[in-house]
C-alpha cells in the first residue's frame, strides 16, 4: 500500500507545473518590486490596482459601500482581499493541494523512515533496504518541492495584496489641478489618465519646474504639449530632509527663472500639472517609497523620486532623477497601450 502511494505521489510531483501560478500573474507579481533605480542607467529601471462583482443573492452580497468591506484583518480589507482573489481566482485551490500533497509527502516518509529501521534491523516482514532509501528519497523531495510550490503561491498572494493596498492609498489621495483648481483624488484620473509623481526638494522641483515652463534650448518646448497628447498629468510633490511632504504648489509657483531659460512662464505647465492636498496623507502615503530610495543609497532631497502610475492604476516604474522627458513620452503608449489596461477599482 505504502509503495503505492508512494509510486502515485511521484507522479504527481512529476506532474506539478515548475510554476504555482501563471506567467501572466509571474510577470504582474514582478511590477510590484519596490526597487529604485538612477534615470542615469535606463537599462537596468525596474517596472514594477477590476472591482468583485456583485452578488446576485441579495441577502448575502456584500455591496461596495458595506463599511464591512473596509474594516481589516491580517493587515488588509476584505475588499482588497476580494479583489486579489479575482485576479488570482485559483490561488486558494493550488495552496490547498500543494498543502495537501506537502502533507500527504510527509506522512509516507514518516512510514518509508520505519520500514528503513526495520530493515537495517534485520526484521524478516521489512523490505529491502535499497527499496526503502529509494522511497525515503522519493517522499522527501516531494515533501520538499510541495513545500516550497506552496510557500511560493503563498508569498506571490502578500505580494498582490501589497500592490492592491498601495494602488488604493494612491487612488484616495487628493489633489488640487493647476489650471482649474478643482479639487480631486488620483483615482478619478483612472483610465482617464496616467499619473507622474515627482517628490524631492525645492532644488530638484525648480528644475523640474523650468524645463517644463522655459525655451532651454533652440526650438520652442513643446514637453507640456506632449505630457497632454499622452495623457500624462505631473504631480510634483516638495518634502523637506524628515520626508515630510509641504507646500508643494507655493514652492512651484515661487520658481523663478535662471540664465538660458528663455520665454519662462510657470503657469505654462497648469495644464498638466497638479498639487497635493493633505499633506499628512501623502506623506504616509510616500514614507515607504522614499525609506526604500534612501536605503539603496539614493539622496531623495538632490536626485528626487519618480513614481510613474499606469490608467489603470498600478505603478509602471519607479526611477530617480529628472524625468527623461523624450525617452518618457516617446515609450509612454508602448508601455501602457494607447488607451491604457482595464483596471481596479478604488
Amino acid at each position: 500500500m505504502i509503495r503505492a502511494y508512494q509510486s502515485c505521489a511521484l507522479f504527481l510531483v512529476l506532474l506539478l507545473p515548475s510554476n504555482g501560478f501563471t506567467p501572466r500573474q509571474l510577470q504582474s507579481n514582478q511590477r510590484t518590486i519596490s526597487h529604485f533605480t538612477s534615470v542615469s542607467n535606463p537599462s537596468n529601471q525596474i517596472s514594477i490596482p477590476h472591482q468583485p462583482s456583485k452578488s446576485s443573492n441579495t441577502n448575502t452580497a456584500l455591496h461596495s459601500s458595506d463599511p464591512r468591506l473596509d474594516e481589516k484583518f491580517g493587515g488588509y480589507t476584505a475588499k482588497q482581499r476580494l479583489r486579489e482573489e479575482v485576479e488570482s481566482p485559483f490561488r486558494k485551490v493550488r495552496l490547498l493541494f500543494f498543502g495537501f500533497s506537502t502533507g500527504s509527502a510527509l506522512l509516507a516518509l514518516y512510514f518509508s523512515t520505519l520500514n528503513l529501521f526495520k530493515a537495517n534491523a534485520g526484521f524478516a516482514s521489512a523490505p529491502p533496504i535499497e527499496e526503502t532509501i529509494q522511497n525515503c528519497a522519493i517522499n522527501g523531495v516531494g515533501a520538499v518541492v510541495c513545500a516550497a510550490l506552496a510557500y511560493r503561491d503563498w508569498q506571490a498572494g502578500r505580494v498582490n495584496l501589497e500592490r492592491i493596498a498601495k494602488g488604493g492609498a494612491l487612488a484616495r489621495l487628493r489633489v488640487v489641478t493647476g489650471e482649474r483648481k478643482e479639487r480631486t483624488t488620483l483615482g478619478d484620473y483612472r483610465r482617464v489618465s496616467r499619473v507622474l509623481l515627482a517628490a524631492g526638494g525645492e532644488e530638484y522641483l525648480s528644475v523640474l519646474a523650468r524645463s517644463l515652463v522655459s525655451d532651454q534650448l533652440a526650438d520652442e518646448n513643446g514637453l507640456v504639449d506632449g505630457l497632454r497628447e499622452s495623457d500624462v498629468l505631473l504631480v510634483p510633490v516638495l518634502i523637506d530632509e524628515r520626508g515630510a511632504v509641504g507646500d508643494t504648489e507655493a514652492c512651484w509657483r515661487g520658481v523663478v527663472e535662471q540664465e538660458g531659460d528663455r520665454n519662462f512662464d510657470i503657469v505654462r505647465a497648469d495644464p498638466v500639472t497638479a498639487f497635493p492636498m493633505g499633506n499628512s496623507d501623502w506623506t504616509e502615503c510616500l514614507e515607504s517609497e522614499f525609506e526604500t530610495a534612501k536605503k539603496q543609497g539614493f539622496d531623495v532631497m538632490s536626485k528626487g523620486v519618480t513614481i510613474t502610475i499606469k490608467k489603470n492604476g498600478r505603478i509602471l516604474r519607479r526611477a530617480t532623477g529628472q524625468p527623461r522627458w523624450g525617452d518618457f513620452l516617446g515609450a509612454m503608449d508602448v508601455l501602457d497601450g494607447k488607451f491604457g489596461m482595464p483596471g481596479d477599482g478604488k
